[in-house]
């Protein structure tokens, strides 16, 4: 039994794979990737950086869909064991809490995260630029669409899975109306998933791997030496943007804080399916299910922009490599 704990529920039916003889890294990826191919239906150009949950004994999920007019759209998934997913090829349809919130104009990138008694969905939300979308479903049948959560311009946010100190704690990264070349991830807090306030830096771009900008990527997991944290870095190499993701252990109390930041990379493009598509050179995590008694984690994430790929870790094992190679 693992000494480090995952704080959580039992899943039996987590999707898996067992590492490899002798590969030398902790985490390793599918070999049956990608597991969504780019064009499920034919109006799909391709699926990717979309987030999955455990949903009735089986699973559920909201998956970024661009569709053939290159519209960044989100449609609803199931599945019956978290690898073959079936996605629905009608776009979510929002139900608005109050008649004057604007619907989207474009999403892209979502998390689910359950939270007392509903699946809480946050993506990058079209709102006379990029904001955070705020919405909710208990059945991935009825989506309804909140306040947007800040101003433009921001990007990543990702709820944790409960309140902190009797608050709703999200992450995002304020960002400008381009691509970026500049992020910081910061936490802010609300007591209504409305008003949110009491923000606080949490980390900054640091070695080279995430030199240009860093955000939050699944939402957290809790266990019991802190908040585990997959994040994605950005470098700008020569021939463009090199997107990677590593990991951090940050305090429960005051997630703020850290407490251990890995300095090497964890995955990084290196399989054709990362290196090539229509945005080359891209792994990017979005969602990361658990087995709280084994402590496995699969993570999963987006390819290219073009597909979706799974990979897999023990939560000892990346903990031990976490601690080790941090500051």
């Amino acid at each position: 039994m693992s000494s480090i704990k995952i704080i959580g529920d039992p899943l039996p039916n987590l999707p898996w794979e067992d590492k490899p003889a002798n590969h030398p890294h902790p985490i390793w990826r599918f070999t049956k990737n990608p597991i969504i191919p780019r064009d499920p239906h034919p109006h799909i150009n391709s699926v990717f950086n979309s987030a999955a949950v455990p949903f009735q004994g089986k699973f559920a999920g909201v998956f970024r869909c661009d569709n053939t007019r290159r519209q960044m759209v989100l449609h609803r998934g199931h599945s019956d064991d978290g690898i073959h997913w079936n996605i629905d090829p009608k776009t979510i349809q929002w139900k608005l809490e109050d008649p004057e919130i604007e619907a989207p104009t474009y999403a892209y990138d979502p998390r689910v995260c359950w939270i007392e008694d509903r699946y809480w969905v946050t993506w990058c939300n079209g709102f006379h630029g990029p904001t955070i979308g705020i919405g909710f479903t208990h059945d991935f049948e009825s989506f309804t669409l909140l306040e947007n959560a800040y101003l433009p311009f921001n990007r990543n946010g990702v709820m944790f899975p409960r309140k902190i100190n009797g608050r709703y704690v999200m992450f995002s990264r304020p960002s400008d109306n381009g691509h970026t070349p500049f992020g910081d991830i910061f936490i802010s807090q609300s007591e209504d998933m409305i008003y949110w306030g009491r923000h606080r830096h949490v980390m900054s771009p640091k070695e080279p791997w995430e030199s240009t900008k860093i955000g939050a990527g699944p939402v957290p997991i809790e266990t019991s030496e802190g908040w585990l944290l997959f994040h994605h870095g950005v470098l700008t190499s020569c021939n463009g943007y090199v997107y990677a993701f590593g990991a951090v252990i940050l305090d429960l109390d005051q997630p703020w804080k850290i407490r251990y930041r890995c300095k090497p990379y964890l995955i990084n493009p290196r399989e054709p399916y990362e290196l090539a598509g229509d945005v080359p050179n891209v792994t990017f995590p979005c969602a990361a299910l658990c087995d709280a008694p084994s402590g496995k984690i699969t993570i999963y994430y987006g390819c290219a922009d073009t597909v979706t790929g799974l990979c897999f870790t023990q939560v000892e094992e990346l903990f031990e490599f976490i601690k080790k190679n941090s500051d």
